[in-house]
């Protein structure tokens, strides 16, 4: 862990360019910092926080997840420094196996204790004084999406709303192996969990639209750039099989936002999470021609739009400062 944190000082190169992130948050009006966590099983998590520079309290309190194979300190933090200028507290975790966290690179034996770790992260977060009162909220991108919905059925009443960015609630037919493929690792699996020979498609490429993004979402140092494991596809199918049956059981607020393009993830999944979740409050919003990254993948302009679209909905189920 000490090699992590040595790494995280002397990174040079962020998504932004070479400005030091000090010096960069600065810039952009918020404050940021970064510590470890360890969880109730004893992994040590690397964390983030990003939050306003004002003497007021935050409006609320945004509790991020990540999506498969990513982490919390290349692009994803733009949303978060976003959120903070906003007035919202973002607090973000790296899931086990990805960015500075414990674990094997991009290996997810077990989604249902991520879950917990994720779930014992947030509520530590939360029972800051500072925090009191304030609304707290759900997000998560692709496979974060998915985490934050099993978050959501495992403390059905421990949030106030969710913001779910593509989410993983099934992976696109485009994406899996096509058969005997699948039988034949599910075998193979039993004795070699963490062997990283699926045959899929580049995410990456699939999920950003803006060639010169593409250039910056490779420079990623952290980013898992192997075949995924077949243990962790094995336990992301489980879940996403999970998930779909129990569309009807999230009553959560939430506002889901896909790309009518997203190869990814499917959009058609999100529609059925609209239709048959049983919360009274649900939004969805589906943009037409875009990919997967809607928050940085996209062109300028439409992240805007994606942008606005989730600061109206809180905007909605917050008070202004």
């Amino acid at each position: 862990m000490e090699e992590q944190e040595n790494l995280l000082t002397e990174t040079v190169i962020h998504y932004w360019g070479k400005t030091r992130e000090e010096e960069y948050y600065k810039q952009q009006g918020i404050r940021a910092s970064h510590s470890l966590y360890t969880s109730p099983r004893g992994l040590s998590l690397f964390t983030r926080s990003w939050l306003p520079i004002s003497t007021a309290p935050p409006r609320g309190i945004l509790c991020m997840v990540h999506g498969y194979g990513n982490d919390i300190s290349w692009t994803f933090q733009s949303t978060a420094i976003f959120l903070a200028q906003m007035g919202f507290a973002c607090y973000a975790i790296d899931i086990e196996g990805h960015g500075r966290s414990q674990g094997l690179k991009a290996y997810v034996p077990n989604v249902d204790l991520v879950v917990q770790d994720c779930l014992s992260f947030f509520n530590f977060i939360k029972q800051d004084p500072e925090f009191h009162g304030l609304p707290s909220f759900l997000y998560g991108e692709s496979m974060g999406g998915a985490i934050c919905l099993l978050i959501h059925l495992a403390n059905p009443r421990g949030f106030d709303g969710a913001i779910l960015v593509a989410p993983m609630c099934k992976i696109s037919e485009n994406m899996k192996p096509r058969w005997p493929i699948p039988e034949i690792l599910s075998f193979v699996a039993k004795f070699l969990p963490t062997l990283p020979i699926v045959p899929t498609a580049d995410v990456l490429s699939k999920s950003i639209k803006v060639e010169e993004k593409k250039i910056i979402g490779v420079m990623n140092p952290m980013r898992y750039k192997g075949k995924p494991r077949l243990g962790t596809v094995l336990e992301l199918l489980r879940v996403t099989d999970y998930l779909s049956q129990r569309l009807c059981d999230i009553s959560i607020p939430f506002i889901v936002l896909h790309g009518s393009a997203d190869v990814v993830t499917d959009p058609n999944v999100s529609r059925a999470l609209y239709e048959e979740a049983n919360s009274e409050d649900k939004t969805i919003k589906i943009y037409d021609g875009m990919m997967h990254s809607l928050l940085f993948g996209e062109t300028d302009e439409n992240i805007e739009i994606v942008r606005g679209d989730i600061l109206a909905w809180l905007n909605d189920r917050c008070q202004a400062n």
